[in-house]
């Protein structure tokens, strides 16, 4: 059966999957990144699955895959398939796209940016179907955008459009992992928020997931917390739907999951700070974790489709 191999590359752990012509998923896999062996082992980790992946096809589905999309977090330089940096991983111009090309035997393979790639997925096939101008922002351990207009992904003329976790909403802030003090995502991501609540509620191990219950459940000290991040995620959504003018704001990662309890007040905070801007349906992601390895397939049958129309 012909297919493709899809690779979600994540600083934690990789998501993958076989899929086929008309999207099906046709074989899942996780696997740990091993960060914490270095950038060297976790590329051995990436190159070791896609061919563990490849052997599955030959012998489950008949056939080795054509192709293969991978979806890395940091710089990616899309068009040379190389991974520019990467805090998360310890890369810097790293050519992943040959080397998995090599790995697996010469087939082409499509290398994209995480968010961008999930982007592209939720586009197509999730919460931003039928809309031409979309921002799609996942909140996780960092945030990121992804830019739509009129289906395509917008990646900017050097591969950094749509990084609005360092758009500054608080200059006297937190520093920032990339120098700046008071950046979105240092007050309104996942991680952002399961520090200020491990450290509110006094249990170490306490993360986002348990701060949105406690939220749900009336916890002062957490609607402190929880009301601080929506504040300052608005702030940051104002700049930019000032700047995009898009009808959709996308909202996706482990905070999304709180459903209501983050979406309630985060609309009521960004319809507060509106002017004279037009405010987008604020909607929930469809696609959940599985967005960018939907979009890394996407990429593969995509660079399938410009090999044979060239």
């Amino acid at each position: 059966m012909r297919h493709v191999i899809a690779l979600d590359v994540g600083g934690t752990g990789m998501k993958a999957a076989l899929v086929g012509t008309d999207g099906a998923l046709l074989y899942e896999a996780r696997r740990a990144t091993d960060r914490e062996r270095g950038p060297d082992a976790i590329v051995e980790t990436i190159l070791g699955f896609a061919a563990d992946l490849r052997a599955y096809g030959v012998e489950h589905l008949g056939e080795s895959a054509v192709a293969a999309g991978v979806a890395v977090p940091g710089i990616v330089d899309a068009e040379r398939g190389i991974a520019l940096y990467a805090a998360n991983l310890g890369w810097r111009d790293l050519p992943l796209r040959d080397l998995l090309a090599a790995r697996l035997g010469g087939v082409p393979v499509a290398l994209g940016h995480d968010v961008r790639t999930g982007g592209l997925a939720e586009g197509r096939i999730g919460a931003g179907r039928g809309s031409d101008r979309f921002f799609f922002v996942p909140l996780g351990t960092g945030i990121a955008g992804a830019i739509c207009i009129d289906g395509a992904i917008e990646a900017g003329a050097h591969g950094y459009a749509g990084e609005i976790g360092h758009v500054v909403v608080r200059p006297d802030g937190p520093v920032c992992g990339c120098g700046q003090t008071g950046c979105m995502e240092t007050l309104a991501s996942a991680a952002a928020v399961t520090r200020a609540w491990a450290a509110a509620s006094g249990d170490p191990e306490a993360d986002a997931a348990d701060c949105a219950k406690a939220v749900a459940s009336g916890d002062p000290r957490a609607l402190a917390v929880w009301a601080d991040a929506v504040d300052a995620l608005a702030a940051g959504l104002v700049t930019a739907l000032t700047l995009l003018d898009p009808r959709r704001l996308i909202i996706g990662g482990g905070l999304a999951e709180a459903g209501e309890t983050l979406f309630t007040p985060l609309r009521a905070a960004v319809e507060e700070r509106v002017t004279f801007q037009k405010l987008p349906e604020i909607v929930p992601a469809a696609l959940g974790d599985t967005a960018g390895c939907l979009g890394a397939g996407l990429l593969a049958w995509d660079l399938l489709s410009t090999e044979v129309s060239a």
